[in-house]
Order: structure tokens, then sequence, then C-alpha cells
């Protein structure tokens, strides 16, 4: 097992460990979007583990210097990318800056906040990657605001397909620590779900706005 794969079940055993991600297919839940699902994520949870928390930076760290070499600048998103974007960015002796979902009504009106200079090299940084849509609107901010994007790294995936079409379609790649496959099989080798489970929670990773329906 090389390293890659081995930190990749290991973010999936801390978040399972410590209820980030909580898997549920016996009793579903409902998204703010309607949707029925069998899987909720708070990645927020890892920064009050501090051995986690620093573990997820050094990967942040270790994989964004191999995928895309050291940035200008780190951009978080967000909220939930804010936190470990700062983390980050110390950690790699650069300067951070965030994108807010939209411009601020007041003041200045800034949608980007801190100090991003034209033509800089940015990595932005997720704690979640469902749709991609909320995400790669900050990408077009920093575009807009002369960023050069490197790419995106972000904690975690759920491998939807629309969201692999929508960062093809902005040209953006990503890179995660952990993804969707990675969890369960991690959550069934630490029996957080059984084997009769996997078929359910395969079913909605394909189709997660019709399941149960």
């Amino acid at each position: 097992m090389n390293n890659r794969i081995e930190s990749e079940l290991k973010v999936a055993e801390f978040l399972l460990k410590i209820k980030a991600i909580s898997l549920t297919p016996s009793t579903p839940m409902t998204w703010a979007s309607g949707w029925k699902s069998p899987i909720y994520c708070d990645n927020r949870k890892t920064l009050s583990y501090p051995q986690i928390r620093t573990y997820i930076r050094q990967q942040f760290t270790e994989v964004i210097e191999e995928v895309y070499g050291k940035p200008d600048v780190i951009a978080g998103v967000a909220t939930g990318g804010i936190a470990m974007g700062v983390l980050i960015a110390q950690e790699m002796g650069i300067p951070f800056v965030y994108v807010r979902s939209t411009a601020k009504a007041h003041g200045l009106s800034n949608q980007i906040e801190g100090v991003l200079e034209d033509g800089q090299s940015v990595v932005v940084l997720e704690d979640l990657i469902s749709t991609g849509n909320s995400s790669l609107n900050a990408v077009k901010a920093l575009r807009e605001a002369g960023a050069v994007i490197k790419g995106m790294a972000a904690i975690f995936t759920y491998g939807f397909d629309i969201a692999k079409q929508n960062f093809e379609k902005e040209n953006c790649k990503l890179v995660t620590l952990t993804n969707y496959e990675v969890l369960l099989q991690q959550a069934l080798n630490t029996r957080f779900i059984k084997e009769e489970d996997i078929k359910a929670l395969n079913q909605w990773r394909e189709s997660p706005s019709t399941w149960l329906k």
C-alpha cells in the first residue's frame, strides 16, 4: 500500500471516528436541497481535535506541493475552507485570502477578503465537495480578480458525476485527501457499516436526487 492510499484511509478513519461524517443508510436525513441522504458531513469538526487537525494540515501541505507546487496564495472558500486554509498558508509561509459566497452588501462590497495581486497563483481550499457549484463560484471570483488558479484541494468529495463535469467545464483541477469510495472501504473495515449497507450507499451516490423516491 502506497503512502497516498494509507493517508486517504487514515483521513477517512479520523472523519468517521469523530463523526465528522456519519453514515446512516437505515435512517436517512434530508439535506437543505431536499435530497434524502444516508450520509452527513461536517468536516469543521476536525478543527476541534488538535491531532487530527495537524494531520490534515500536513497532508494538505504535502498534496498541494506535490500536485500544484507552492502557490503565491492560499484562498479559502467561506466558511468551511477558512480556518484550515489559514493553517495551511501559515505552514507554507504564504499569504491567505478568503472568498465569500457573494460580495458584501455594505462597506467596500468585497467578495474576496485579504490582499490578492493581479497574476498571483492560487490554490483554493475547501472542506467538502458535493456538486462543486459553490466552490467553483469562488474560483470564478478569484479569476475575475486576476488570480491564476492552479487548482482546488478539499478534505472530502462525494464523487458525484455532476461535480466532475462542473470542474472539467471550469478547467479547474481538484485533489482531495479522501473520497467516498475510500470512506466506504474504511467504514466497512472498522465496522461503522455492514456489508449489506454498501448497496444502498452506492445507489445513493449514483442518483442522490432520486434516491428513495
